[in-house]
């Protein structure tokens, strides 16, 4: 095969960088149809996706880099953005950026082309700018950075082609990059020369690299050794320490910066035109929105608002599947029976495994199905980035980091991806304090229980639309107090086991965007509603066969889950509960949504779980059963503060490696919970409530 073919066959590497909140996962969703999440705040891109797309005549993986302001490598997103660009072996970069507030994105776009000159430079939301009257010169911008710039509308494809065909000819050599470089002053030039003479060729573009070393990036410095295989810091160290003597840190840093962002505003006076002031509507919205009184309001408003929604809109379809799940149950039941299986087996399959399935599925998935798309709508809008701005002084004065606020929302949908999601975070300390305190929210499987004890005991005579909004509201307060609990154990950790000082990080506020419904539908439910509904139902039929087991094996003339209720009875009562509830509790380890039908069961010594049925009937065999207003309130604060799921409780090893923290991560809530039924037990006994 000739060299020209060797070329072709060649699959190209591009990386795909941009600041937080451009569109850039929208541009890599659109290019190689992959299933990365658009969402609209800072940091969401921790790792880096993958996906491939056809660059001219040839394969090309467009590698996603993390969202991030500059490449100094102040953030683990700096770090793994500046490390692919300058070790990862790109072939070339499409930078993203806001057309809306470009002077701000050239800083990354500057810094990008020292490290990789080959670059195209993505213009998008062309749209929004043409609306706040921003009129950018695009044939001018191409002509100050030296390289191709495209205009675009990723949300609509447009300019997408374009990019592809201007990032085919640079890497094919039909198209010539010329990248701008910043001057950085006379003195530091020279310094720059110096140092460049002396580090040679390396693997990194030799400019930038002597930059960063004066600089004192000392990570690079041992990246640069690793990959030359040379004593760098043997042969650099005199030199080094020569001319910073000459250039004071703080001088050096500043002067770097400033020199960037003046070139930047060079630019951009020459190559934009617009209203000079800023945007006077967004500006009252977001002083609204994020006020020091007003915030906090719109915040617990807009909660309550998703809970009632959720409640109001989840009750008929969650009927009606119910209704038919357990239709089908029948019919599997008696295809088992007409198979002439075992009686046993008949029942072991159809009444322990199947029936906690289809409870699960039909319990968990309307209210997730509301729940995610209504988290996800204001996710898209761009009102998360407000709710992390309103938590992040709470959780700075709990010595947290503020990025603790983005992972504590997750945990709302499920916890498991809360403690993911804290990957985020960059320092290990603060990632781990978020990781042992993500479980004081409440995730979607506990609002089942949660919504079933408040409407029976303590909605009162209320009725339709009334009950609803008032069950809406106690579930918002009991949602404060999870979180009101999760700021005082990170301010204890934070001053105990997990002592230090609070990082701050760069919280971007991004402009409102009109949501796209048919995406975020999508999204929300594919990617985030049957996941975790996947994840729930894989452990839920193991758990009814273990179920079943225990109710219907005997021991003496009672089942052994009638021995083991009786056996934590005792315990049970000093926390103003009874053993069935506990055991409850206890045997919903894999998913949560299964705790009150298990009540029901022991209850009722029945050998299967039980459907719930009407809340009043449910609410008169409770409380015949010696159920009160303390035991209620206590089995709410229990649902509430208890260990953490199979599933959530898996994530915490994988993501501290360690069965110290997460038998810590266990006993942290359940500890919490139990304190507060004592207390309160403690409190109501006396007067018999």
């Amino acid at each position: 095969m000739t060299e020209a073919g060797n070329k072709a066959q060649k699959e190209l590497l591009v990386a795909l960088a941009g600041n937080p909140n451009v569109g850039k996962s929208t541009v890599f969703n659109a290019l190689t149809g992959g299933k990365q999440h658009t969402g609209n705040w800072p940091g969401k891109t921790v790792g880096s996706a993958y996906g491939r797309f056809r660059c001219g005549g040839r394969e090309a993986m467009l590698v996603d880099l993390p969202g991030a302001y500059s490449l100094l490598a102040h953030s683990a997103e700096e770090e793994v953005a500046r490390d692919f660009l300058c070790f990862g072996g790109a072939d070339a970069a499409v930078v993203v950026c806001d057309a809306t507030c470009l002077e701000r994105n050239l800083n990354l776009v500057l810094q990008t082309l020292e490290l990789k000159g080959r670059a195209v430079v993505l213009i998008n939301l062309m749209d929004e700018a043409e609306k706040k009257g921003i009129r950018v010169d695009v044939p001018r911008l191409e002509k100050e950075l030296g390289v191709p710039v495209v205009a675009a509308r990723a949300r609509e494809g447009k300019g997408l082609d374009e990019c592809i065909q201007r990032l085919s000819a640079l890497c094919e050599g039909q198209e010539e990059a010329r990248p701008a470089q910043v001057f950085y002053g006379e003195k530091l030039e020279a310094a720059i020369e110096r140092v460049r003479a002396a580090l040679g060729e390396t693997r990194a573009p030799a400019r930038w690299a002597a930059l960063r070393l004066l600089e004192g990036d000392e990570p690079l410095l041992d990246k640069l050794e690793a990959y030359e295989g040379r004593p760098l810091r043997e042969e650099l160290s005199s030199l080094l320490e020569k001319e910073r003597a000459a250039l004071p840190e703080e001088a050096l840093r500043d002067g770097l910066v400033e020199s960037i962002f003046a070139r930047s505003e060079v630019i951009c006076r020459r190559c934009v035109q617009g209203p000079a002031g800023p945007d006077e509507r967004r500006l009252r919205i977001d002083r609204l929105l994020t006020g020091r009184f007003t915030g906090t309001l719109a915040m617990l408003l807009l909660l309550a608002l998703v809970f009632y929604i959720t409640i109001s809109g989840a009750n008929l379809p969650s009927a009606l599947l119910s209704r038919g799940l357990f239709y089908l149950l029948s019919r599997v039941r008696a295809l088992l029976v007409f198979l002439r299986l075992p009686e046993g087996l008949v029942s072991l399959i159809a009444d322990g495994g199947l029936r906690v399935l289809f409870w699960v599925v039909s319990v968990m998935l309307p209210p997730m199905a509301i729940f995610f798309p209504l988290f996800t709508l204001l996710e898209d809008v761009g009102y998360l980035p407000r709710v992390a701005f309103n938590l992040d002084h709470a959780f700075q004065r709990c010595r947290a980091c503020g990025k603790q606020c983005l992972t504590m929302l997750m945990g709302f949908g499920c916890n498991a991806a809360g403690v993911v999601g804290c990957r985020i975070i960059d320092s290990p300390r603060e990632r781990l304090v978020a990781v042992l305190t993500n479980n004081f929210v409440p995730c979607n499987g506990r609002f089942p229980t949660l919504i079933a004890i408040l409407s029976m005991f303590f909605v009162g005579a209320a009725s339709g639309g009334a009950a609803t909004a008032l069950s809406a509201l106690l579930l918002t307060g009991l949602i404060l107090l999870g979180v009101f609990v999760t700021f005082a154990v990170t301010r204890l950790l934070s001053g105990t086991l997990l002592k230090g000082l609070p990082s701050s990080f760069a919280l971007e506020l991004p402009p409102f965007r009109r949501p796209q419904i048919g995406k975020v539908l999508l999204r929300s439910i594919l990617d985030r509603t049957l996941f975790v509904l996947g994840r729930a139902a894989a452990v839920a039929a193991p758990a009814g066969l273990l179920i079943w087991l225990l109710a219907n094996l005997h021991i003496g003339e009672m089942s052994l889950y009638a021995h083991l209720t009786g056996f934590l009875d005792p315990a049970a009562r000093l926390f103003g509960m009874d053993g069935v509830i506990l055991l409850a509790f206890a045997l919903g380890f894999p998913a949560n949504e299964i705790v009150v039908p298990l009540i029901l069961m022991g209850y009722l010594s029945s050998g299967t779980l039980v459907e719930m049925g009407e809340l009043a009937a449910l609410k008169a065999l409770l409380t015949a059963h010696g159920w009160t207003l303390s035991t209620a309130l206590c089995t709410l604060l229990f649902s509430l503060f208890h260990w953490p799921c199979s599933t959530t409780l898996w994530s915490m090893y994988r993501e501290t490696g360690s069965l110290k923290w997460t038998a810590l991560g266990f006993a942290l809530p359940t500890g919490v919970g139990l304190g507060l039924c004592f207390l309160v037990n403690l409190c109501l006994k006396p007067f018999g409530l």
